[in-house]
């Protein structure tokens, strides 16, 4: 090996080692967290919360460092991270550790929630431990769940119902459940970066797409799509994660603290996240957007089949079955 190769070498290493969580001189535990979000972003704002519960209940002897608009990677690279130690704790869609944790996949069913109370009191519960807990053995622990909203559609055309979305090309994320379920609506699903959504609208390589107010109101979709429907179809959380490589390393005070903190940002985000989704109806509206509510039966009983399949898995069908009993 060169010179510039070992010089390489230890700048990578280094670096790796700055992000783990790990103790400074003076016994500070320190937790790297990156994250994909803007700083403006109700979850971004909950996590920044959650350090500051940290710092105050252990006196300062436990420091969570954020680094949040990608600057540590994407998603799924942040969870390739934690399981190697390298990075300490990450924020991602649940769509993302659907495949850490196959179980997971019943939140992109369609309509699995009958109201934001019923899901609140599915994702705090024994049902939402028991999820959060779903990926230890790929090396990744859910603390808590965070409130991403419910996702609808909006086009550049307008959509009073699901015969509406017929023929639309619609962008979904790279989730095989999310393109099944616009396939059935009669749509185009078309799998698109978010990065790139704003100009695959403009350029007409997509005619709309589906996502959650505040973030259809961030990302100026508005200013192409004029017409929104709150269908509703999908509460697809977000999870704040740790990996177990640093999880392992914490004292039982320090999971403690963490645990009781991250608990504590999630009542916080809630509350953010409500008064986000109503700013962002408000605005869009302003800027011309017509803004209709769905009747859900239209669109529920066209993605039946969806319900069908996953309860060909016994595991997905128990889930689903404890879910719709939760009163």
């Amino acid at each position: 090996m060169n010179f510039k190769k070992i010089i390489g070498a230890l700048i990578i290493s280094s670096f790796f080692l700055l992000l783990a969580g790990c103790e400074t001189e003076n016994k500070t535990r320190i937790i790297k967290l990156g994250h994909g979000l803007d700083i403006t972003h109700p979850v971004h704002k909950a996590m920044m919360f959650m350090a500051e519960r940290v710092k105050e209940k252990s006196d300062g002897k436990m420091q969570i460092d954020i680094y949040p608009n990608q600057q540590l990677g994407s998603e799924r690279e942040c969870l390739e991270l934690l399981q190697i130690g390298s990075l300490g704790m990450t924020k991602v869609s649940t769509g993302v550790m659907e495949n850490f944790a196959p179980e997971l996949k019943v939140f992109g069913l369609p309509f699995l929630f009958r109201d934001r109370e019923h899901r609140f009191k599915v994702l705090e519960g024994e049902i939402g431990q028991k999820l959060l807990n779903s990926s230890i053995d790929k090396r990744l622990k859910g603390l808590t769940f965070y409130d991403a909203g419910s996702r609808s559609f909006y086009s550049k055309t307008p959509i009073n119902g699901p015969e509406d979305l017929k023929g639309l090309k619609l962008r979904v994320m790279e989730s095989q459940t999310a393109i099944q379920m616009v396939r059935l609506l009669g749509g185009s699903p078309t799998p698109i970066a978010s990065g790139e959504l704003y100009t695959a609208l403009q350029q007409g390589i997509v005619d709309g797409a589906e996502n959650n107010p505040p973030t259809f109101y961030l990302t100026r979709d508005y200013e192409v799509c004029k017409y929104l429907i709150l269908d509703e179809h999908t509460s697809i959380p977000d999870e704040l994660v740790i990996g177990m490589p640093v999880w392992n390393q914490l004292t039982a005070q320090e999971k403690k603290w963490l645990k009781q903190a991250a608990m504590e940002s999630l009542e916080y985000e809630k509350k953010i996240w409500r008064e986000a989704e109503l700013h962002a109806l408000e605005e869009v509206k302003k800027a011309g957007v017509k803004v209709t509510k769905a009747k859900k039966d239209e669109f529920r009983k066209l993605v039946k089949p969806m319900y069908d399949e996953f309860s060909l898995d016994p595991v997905l069908r128990e889930i689903i079955e404890n879910i719709q009993k939760e009163k």
